[in-house]
């Protein structure tokens, strides 16, 4: 095999190895229902992707709707907060999480440093 040759075997798998380390595409509509202090919730994630800002709204049975704010996608690592209003009291939800395929995000919700909750988001269809 000449120099030439290789040269362009090495270039070509390492273009294959890096475009693995897209971001993870988790634009869209998510669902979960998950156990919390406060009995079982259901939500409806709608995640906006541009680059690597996450943006969009979470929709909670006993929250309502609250638009996504300091949103960030890292490769399959995604990371969002939720600000919402409880019963007149404002309420700050951290979230974090990992795509573990295209259809499920595993995630983590720390709710005002008071509790934190375990979840997992599956792509509406």
């Amino acid at each position: 095999m000449t120099s030439r040759r290789l040269m362009l075997v090495v270039a070509a798998l390492v273009f294959l190895s890096l475009s693995g380390l897209r971001a993870a595409d988790v634009t869209g509509k998510w669902t979960a229902t998950f156990n919390t202090e406060l009995g079982e919730q259901s939500y409806t994630y709608d995640f906006v992707v541009k680059g690597t800002v996450l943006t969009g709204t979470a929709k909670g049975n006993l929250t309502g709707e609250s638009k996504i704010s300091d949103g960030k996608v890292d490769g399959d690592k995604i990371s969002f907060v939720e600000n919402l209003d409880f019963q007149g009291m404002p309420l700050k939800i951290t979230y974090t999480g990992q795509m573990t395929s295209a259809d499920e995000i595993k995630m983590t919700r720390n709710v005002a440093d008071i509790a934190m909750e375990q979840l997992v988001a599956k792509r509406a269809k």
